[in-house]
C-alpha cells in the first residue's frame, strides 16, 4: 500500500485570495478521495504581508506542515514570495509562479530595490517551473481578482485531479455573482 503524502505550498502577499485557493484546492482533493491537511500561516495578510498555505494530501496524513525541502509542487502568487519559499520545494519539485510583482514596504520606500533575476533564479533551481501572466488570463476571464483560480487551473494540470472534482467544487464555493468569471479563469489556466 502506497502511502506517499503529495504536498503542495502556496505563497503570496495578503488580498490575493490565496486562503480560498488553499479552501478549493483542499475540498477538490477530499472530492477526489485523499486525507487532507491544511495549514495557513498568515502575518498581517491584510496588509499585504506574506501568507503561506501548506496542503498535504495521500493515503493517510499525519501533520500539516509540510518538512522544508518537501514540497512537491510551490504556487506562487507574487515572484517575490515565490523565490522566498524556494528552500520548501524538494529536489526535482515544480514551481508554478505568477509574474505580479509587490513591491514590499522597503523597496516602495526606496530603501531597497525588488530582485529582477527572480525568474532566471527559480528556473536555474528548478527546471520543471512555468511564469504565468496570471493578471493578463484574469483580464481576459473579465475580472482582475481571477488570478488566483488562473493559477488553480494551472495547478490542475499537474496534480492530475479530475475535472469533475473541480467544477462542483467552484460553483459550490464560488460567490454565484463571480462564477462564471471564475468558471472562465480556471478553464485558461487549465489549458496554458
Amino acid at each position: 500500500m502506497n502511502n506517499r503524502v503529495t504536498n503542495i505550498l502556496i505563497s503570496g502577499v495578503g488580498g490575493q485570495g490565496i486562503l480560498l485557493a488553499s479552501e478549493i484546492l483542499s475540498e477538490v482533493l477530499m472530492r477526489a478521495g485523499f486525507d487532507v491537511k491544511k495549514n495557513e500561516i498568515h502575518g498581517m495578510s491584510q496588509r499585504g504581508g506574506s501568507v503561506i498555505s501548506h496542503i498535504r494530501y495521500g493515503q493517510k496524513v499525519y501533520s500539516s506542515i509540510i518538512p522544508e525541502g518537501q514540497a512537491d509542487v510551490l504556487l506562487g502568487f507574487e515572484l517575490l514570495e515565490t523565490y522566498r519559499y524556494l528552500p520548501l520545494v524538494r529536489q526535482g519539485g515544480s514551481v508554478l509562479a505568477n509574474k505580479l510583482q509587490i513591491f514590499p514596504p522597503p523597496v516602495t520606500l526606496g530603501k531597497e530595490s525588488y530582485p529582477s533575476d527572480i525568474p532566471a533564479k527559480i528556473a536555474a533551481a528548478f527546471p520543471d517551473s512555468s511564469l504565468i501572466d496570471g493578471l493578463q488570463l484574469a483580464i481576459e476571464a473579465g475580472n482582475q481578482r481571477t488570478v488566483n483560480t488562473v493559477l488553480l487551473g494551472a495547478l490542475s494540470k499537474q496534480i492530475a485531479i479530475d475535472d469533475s472534482c473541480w467544477q462542483p467544487t467552484l460553483r459550490k464555493m464560488v460567490p454565484a455573482k463571480y462564477l462564471e468569471e471564475n468558471l472562465k479563469a480556471f478553464s485558461l489556466g487549465r489549458n496554458l
